[in-house]
C-alpha cells in the first residue's frame, strides 16, 4: 500500500456533559483528569465511529486496574476546544488528532510524549501498522501519534436511485460530472451536496482538482513553502474549474447554510433531494447510522473523476491516511497507556472498524476485510489505497493549525465569489508554512 502522508456528545465522570462541566469535574485542577481519579481520560472526536472506540475501552477495562474514560466532542468544536484545554490542568491523557502538521505546535511546546520508549519495550506498536501511515505521526524524527482509526480516502459518494432516475452514470471523467449536473438539475435536483458552512467539506474540491490537473508536485511545493506554486499555470487552470463548477448550478444556491457536522449534507442525499455528495470514507458509517436503510441500499461510491490532460496520475487519491491517538507528556499513568494503545492493531478493533466502514492501516487488515460488514466497500477502499501512486493529505491537516482559519476563508470566499482567483492566490501565499 503506497501512502504519503476528518471525523457527536460528550461523555465523561459516567454522564453526558458539556465540555467545560465534563472536563472540569473529572479533574483537580492540579495535573490533569488522571491526577485527580486516577483515570486515563481519552479525547475524541465525536462521529459515528464512536462505538467502535467506546467497545475498545469496555475491553481494556475490564482487564485493567487503571480504567479508560472516553470524553467526545463533537466534530464541529473539537479543534477549537482541544486546543483550549491542550496546555490547561483538564487536558486529555491521550487524544485524537490527524498527524502531520496538527501535531506539530504541540510537540514544539513540548506537551507530548515522544513514543520510543513505548516502541522500545513493544515493537509491534510500530511495526503493526502500515509504515507510511504510521510516520505521519513523526516529528523531528520521533513518533508521536499510534494509528487510531483507519485510512480514510475522499470518495465520490451518490445516491443510485436518483441517478437511475436522472440517467446518470457514476461519472469517470470530469465532462461526465458535468453532463450528470445538467441532467441532475433537469430533474430538479440538486446535483451535488455540500455542506458548505463547515467549509471543509467545500476544500476537498479543491484538493482534488489541484492533484488531478498538476499532481501532488505542486501541493508539495506550496506546504513546503514555494509561495509561487499557487500562481502557476495548473493552479489557475484548477480555479476556473472550480468556478465553472460552482456557476453551473452544482451545488445549489444554499450550500452555505447546510453542514456535514449536523447530519445536514448527509440527510439530501439519503432523502433523494440529492445526487452526489464528495466525502471521506468515513461518510459510509454516518450514513449507516442515520439513514441504515438507504446505505444498505441505495448508496453508491466511486473514485474522484479523471481530469483529462492533467498531470496527475488519475489513480491519485486525497484525504487522510489515518487518525491517531497521542499521549500527553504530563499522564500519570504511561504503562496502562501504553496497554491501551496495544488494543488499536488487535483482531477487536481489525473487525469492529471494518464493520463500520472504516479501513484499518493494520498489517492484518487484508484478512477480514472478506468477513467486515461490507466486504465490497472495504475491498473498494483497500484496492484504492493501495494501487495509489500518491496519497495527498487534506490541505487544513497538512499545513499547520494556524493556518487553516485564513485558508478556509479563502476557500469559502472563493467558492462564493468574494475572492477572484488572484485574490485566493494572494490568500494561499499568505498562509504560514511553519
Amino acid at each position: 500500500m503506497k501512502t504519503r502522508a476528518r471525523l457527536p456528545r460528550l461523555v465523561a465522570c459516567g454522564a453526558t456533559l458539556s465540555l467545560a462541566l465534563t472536563l472540569s469535574a473529572c479533574g483537580d485542577g492540579n495535573g490533569g483528569a488522571s491526577a485527580d481519579d486516577g483515570k486515563i481520560h481519552v479525547l475524541v472526536y465525536g462521529d459515528a465511529a464512536n462505538k467502535v472506540e467506546k467497545r475498545i475501552v469496555d475491553t481494556f477495562n475490564k482487564t485493567s486496574d487503571v480504567k479508560v474514560v472516553l470524553d467526545t466532542i463533537p466534530g464541529a468544536d473539537y479543534q477549537k476546544k482541544l486546543q483550549t484545554i491542550i496546555n490547561t490542568p483538564q487536558a486529555p491523557d491521550v487524544f485524537f488528532n490527524w498527524g502531520g502538521g496538527s501535531i506539530k505546535p504541540f510537540v514544539k511546546a513540548d506537551l507530548l510524549m515522544p513514543l520510543d520508549d513505548f516502541i522500545k519495550k513493544n515493537p509491534d506498536l510500530e511495526n503493526k501498522f502500515l509504515p507510511s501511515v504510521f510516520n505521519n505521526a513523526v516529528v523531528d524524527g520521533k513518533p508521536y501519534g499510534i494509528p487510531m482509526r483507519g485510512t480514510q480516502p475522499v470518495l465520490l459518494f451518490h445516491n443510485k436511485k436518483v441517478l437511475d432516475e436522472a440517467g446518470v452514470k457514476p461519472p469517470k471523467t470530469w465532462d461526465e460530472l458535468l453532463d450528470a449536473v445538467e441532467k441532475l438539475k433537469d430533474e430538479g435536483v440538486t446535483p451535488i451536496s455540500l455542506g458548505g458552512g463547515d467549509i471543509w467539506p467545500t476544500q476537498m474540491w479543491f484538493q482534488y482538482l489541484f492533484d488531478r490537473i498538476a499532481g501532488p508536485e505542486l501541493f508539495a511545493k506550496a506546504v513546503g513553502g514555494d509561495k509561487s506554486a499557487w500562481e502557476s499555470a495548473d493552479s489557475k487552470k484548477a480555479l476556473d474549474m472550480i468556478r465553472e463548477l460552482v456557476d453551473t448550478g452544482a451545488f445549489g444556491k444554499n450550500y452555505d447554510s447546510v453542514k456535514y457536522t449536523n447530519g445536514g449534507s448527509v440527510q439530501l442525499v439519503a432523502s433523494g433531494k440529492a445526487g452526489f455528495e464528495l466525502m471521506g470514507s468515513w461518510y459510509y458509517s454516518q450514513q449507516l447510522t442515520d439513514h441504515p436503510e438507504f446505505a444498505e441500499k441505495s448508496l453508491g461510491y466511486t473514485a474522484f473523476p479523471t481530469v483529462e490532460g492533467g498531470k496527475g496520475d488519475p489513480a491519485n487519491i486525497a484525504g487522510n491516511t489515518n487518525n491517531y491517538y497521542s499521549v500527553m507528556k504530563k499522564t500519570k499513568h504511561p504503562e496502562a497507556v501504553a496497554e491501551f494503545l496495544k488494543l488499536m492493531y488487535s483482531d477487536d478493533f481489525v473487525k469492529a472498524q471494518l464493520d463500520i466502514g472504516n479501513l484499518p492501516t493494520t498489517t492484518n487488515t487484508d484478512k477480514f476485510i472478506g468477513g467486515s460488514g461490507n466486504p465490497e466497500y472495504s475491498r473498494f477502499q483497500y484496492d484504492l489505497v493501495a494501487d495509489a501512486p500518491s496519497f495527498q493529505l487534506s490541505w487544513d491537516q497538512a499545513y499547520p493549525q494556524k493556518a487553516s482559519s485564513d485558508m478556509h476563508k479563502a476557500v469559502q470566499q472563493f467558492f462564493n465569489g468574494q475572492l477572484d482567483t488572484d485574490g485566493f492566490i494572494k490568500a494561499m501565499q499568505a498562509l504560514p508554512t511553519e
